[in-house]
């Protein structure tokens, strides 16, 4: 997993202003040295602030005479020591105001027209072409904001059992949403299709007022989009308009829902959505939609219009004049409505209107039962996900404003690249730090673009001033005296000259050349003239027309076409040609700038950068990890499995310990949610859904279920108690080790006591088998020997 710095806004900010000053200052070796201002050879103010937002332009008449070769386009202090007087140095600098910063609210209690959720609430920028400033903007979701819930229903014939159980759901959705809000207000609408063959049943006759007279029923004529009820805080009002409605039929699969959306979206004052609450559009339906350029069949071709069209019977009136909309279209008006989507759909279509939500942002996806019966279940969900993230949009910003994003979210770590939080709660305050840099000149002065978080009203309003004109231009001259009796126009100090004529004053005509000027068009002996892309005239190189662009310098060394391309795109379309150099927007980098510094894409669904299998680079996952593969290297079928990196996740968010708590990333890492129960159960077959089990510190096994369902949220169902062993009974191991040692002395002492008796045994039959074996003689001592030596004395005589 890769590492994060953490910095402060700030010192980032002031850091790499110091860096480029510094760079600026020791390339300029003396009042007059070569700098990135003075080695681009303009003539004119307005280019010269273009260079680059240190560059400055002195537009006094007098200054550079002498022989002293001066450049107006110079370093501001560079021509104040030079001799240019303050009031003639042409220095418009990047400024940040801001204008409205009221606090951001904890409750919406009271008026809901003095809650805040985003501050600051207005800014305003004057930007020079290069130049950037930062920003921050906070954002808040405050507790018990009102909520406004639309229930558009499809009333097609296979959604009859959807609608009987509706009937009996009105009280128990309000007080389910109740729990989230106490300011709530709910409405009702209908959608079948379009008023038109091929889409409804026009034969027999009977079939246009009865669509069901082939199957001997009896149900409501077909119509596009009705209105049913505007958004009230009478609970008993839903339901009662809810039991009045009844079922109708349409003749293809695929229904006219999306013309429903629009109208719901953008009809607000029928609808009666509140500007100061959440705005919750719910879409149920068990089939397919009709999307744009499906009205080719029925002979519609005139593209949506995106306003609303209900008749005085709240009925769509232009259902058979206007294409369905495009997703497009859908997208714009919900951002301009600060509408949030959800598809309540049955498990046939979710993998369509998964499809869908990836290319309307703000949309999420439920599953619904057969009869809708988890319907209420299913919304509460899809709002806590909703309230879960806050992700800003940006409305309005001219192309030459480039703006790069960094997201602090959660326990204060800066992730560069993000301008979205998710995982968050209730009360959380999570930042954006923005950078807003001007690549070039837009033809107003002026504009102002919108920064809100998607599907919130509030926003940040910035005006920015483009500062790329000069004061003195307003005081030019046209056919001057000062230039050569009126062969040109005097501007900031300067004489741009009519065609033909050349100079400082236009003094010279393109007709007096004369051979020996061409010494002062070589940057050195022997190299071409004006580099060979201009024509040297009066000692001045006047550098040719290109068709790909601009050529200058003074040796027309320079140009505005010749820098590194990528995809055969100058500078990947994200910098600016300066000099034969990429000079790179914010968020990008390389020398083709072809590199973004983005990380938000190599985010995986997880949380963590490129699953934490690999690294992001130039916004894509580069996988390290043996055998992981995906966008974000989030296939790796020899990694370790779900259980082992779900584990680390429980413990940090169930027990408060281990690797992610430590390290403060658990928040970052961890977003699944968690639920506590006393024994894990299975679920449908379609989720995914894995029994895991480990054994902790405390050397009990604790078992959870990793669970996802097809709408993508998951869950983590960890067991309340683990199985730990038993601890041992003091007492009971005392007297079983008392026990043990009596026990085999016991033994031992009878072992004794048997090898004695086997051996006295043995010993007594052994004597007793000798005695049997002995012959005795009573008249003869048995234990008499005979001798065994007889001795003669010899000197014995007898006497």
């Amino acid at each position: 997993m890769s590492s994060r710095i953490c910095y402060s806004p700030a010192m980032a900010a002031f850091v790499h202003h110091l860096v480029i000053l510094f760079l600026l200052l020791l390339s300029a070796a003396n009042v007059f040295g070569s700098n990135i201002c003075t080695s681009q050879g303009v003539t004119t103010c307005q280019r010269c602030l273009a260079v680059h937002p240190l560059c400055a332009w002195c537009s006094q008449e007098e200054y550079g005479k002498g022989g002293s070769g001066a450049s107006r386009c110079d370093l501001k202090q560079n021509l104040l020591e030079g001799g240019c007087s303050a009031d003639a140095v042409e220095f418009p600098s990047s400024t940040l105001t801001i204008q409205e910063d009221k606090p951001l609210s904890d409750k919406a209690s009271g008026a809901a027209d003095d809650v805040t959720q985003i501050k600051p609430q207005k800014l305003h920028m004057a930007l020079r072409p290069g130049d950037s400033k930062r920003f921050t903007v906070s954002v808040k979701q405050v507790e018990d904001y009102p909520v406004d819930l639309y229930y558009l229903m499809d009333l097609s014939f296979s959604m009859k059992d959807d609608l009987a159980r509706l009937r009996t759901l009105g009280s128990e959705l309000a007080a389910t949403m109740g729990r989230t809000t106490s300011n709530l207000r709910m409405g009702f609408g209908a959608f079948v299709d379009k008023t038109i063959s091929p889409y409804m049943y026009t034969y027999p006759p009977e079939a246009v007022t009865n669509p069901c007279y082939g199957i001997g029923t009896t149900c409501l004529a077909q119509f596009g989009f009705k209105h049913v009820l505007s958004l009230t805080e009478k609970v008993a009002r839903f339901t009662e308009e809810v039991e009045k409605q009844k079922v109708s039929r349409n003749r293809d699969a695929p229904e006219g829902g999306f013309d429903a959306v629009m109208q719901a979206v953008v009809c607000k004052d029928r609808i009666g959505w509140r500007p100061d609450a959440s705005h919750l559009l719910v879409f149920t339906t068990d089939a397919k939609t009709h999307i744009a350029l499906d009205g080719r069949i029925a002979g519609i071709v005139q593209p949506n219009d995106g306003l609303c069209h209900l008749d005085n019977e709240n009925v769509y009136n232009k259902s058979t004049v206007l294409d369905y909309p495009s997703l497009s279209l859908m997208t714009e008006k919900m951002s301009e409505n600060n509408i949030n989507l959800i598809f309540a759909v049955t498990s046939y279509v979710v993998p369509l209107y998964q499809a869908y939500s990836l290319l309307i942002p703000g949309t999420t996806v439920g599953t619904l039962s057969d009869d809708s019966g988890n319907v209420i279940q299913l919304i509460q969900d899809a709002y806590a996900k909703i309230r879960s993230k806050v992700e800003l949009e940006i409305l309005g910003v001219p192309e030459e404003l480039n703006l790069s994003f960094n997201a602090t979210c959660l326990n204060g770590e800066v992730i560069p690249g993000l301008k979205s939080c998710s995982g968050l709660k209730i009360g959380d305050t999570v930042s954006f730090n923005v950078d807003a840099q001007l690549r070039g000149c837009p033809k107003d002065k002026s504009s102002t673009f919108t920064i809100k978080p998607r599907g919130f009203k509030d926003s940040l309003e910035v005006t920015v001033d483009f500062a790329c004109g000069c004061e003195c231009e307003a005081e030019a001259e046209a056919n001057s005296p000062v230039c050569n009796n009126g062969n040109g126009t005097y501007e900031c100090g300067e004489c741009q000259c009519h065609p033909g004529r050349l100079g400082p004053r236009c003094e010279c005509s393109v007709e007096d050349y004369s051979p020996s000027d061409d010494v002062n068009c070589r940057p050195k002996p022997g190299s071409p003239i004006c580099s060979g892309r201009g024509n040297c005239l009066c000692g001045q190189c006047s550098c040719h027309e290109n068709e790909f662009g601009q050529v200058w310098g003074k040796y027309c060394e320079c140009d505005s076409f010749n820098c590194l391309r990528f995809k055969g795109v100058l500078c990947s379309d994200h910098g600016k040609c300066s000099c034969g150099i990429c000079q790179c927007d914010a968020g990008f980098k390389g020398e083709n700038c072809n590199c973004s510094t983005r990380i938000d894409p190599c985010m995986s669904s997880i949380g963590m950068l490129c699953s934490g299998r690999g690294s992001c680079q130039c916004g894509v996952c580069q996988c390290t990890q043996p055998g992981a593969y995906g966008d974000t290297c989030e296939k790796c079928p020899t990694c370790p499995d779900s259980c082992t990196i779900k584990k680390k996740c429980v413990e940090c968010q169930h027990y408060k310990r281990g690797q992610y708590t430590d390290d403060n990333s658990c928040s970052r890492i961890c977003r699944d949610e968690i639920k506590v129960v006393d024994e894990l159960v299975v679920h449908d077959s379609n989720a995914a859904a894995v029994n895991c089990s480990y054994k902790d510190e405390d050397d009990c096994v604790v078992h959870f279920q990793y669970y996802e369902d097809q709408s993508g949220r998951s869950i983590l169902y960890v067991v309340k108690e683990p199985e730990c062993p038993q601890g041992a009974d003091v007492l009971v191991v005392l007297l079983a080790v008392t026990g043990a040692i009596l026990l085999l002395g016991l033994i031992g002492l009878l072992i004794w006591k048997l090898w004695v008796t086997v051996h006295d045994r043995r010993e007594f039959a052994r004597f007793e088998e000798e005695r049997a074996k002995a012959k005795w003689d009573t008249a003869n001592n048995p234990l008499y020997k005979g001798a065994t030596s007889t001795f003669t004395n010899v000197a014995y005589r007898g006497n």
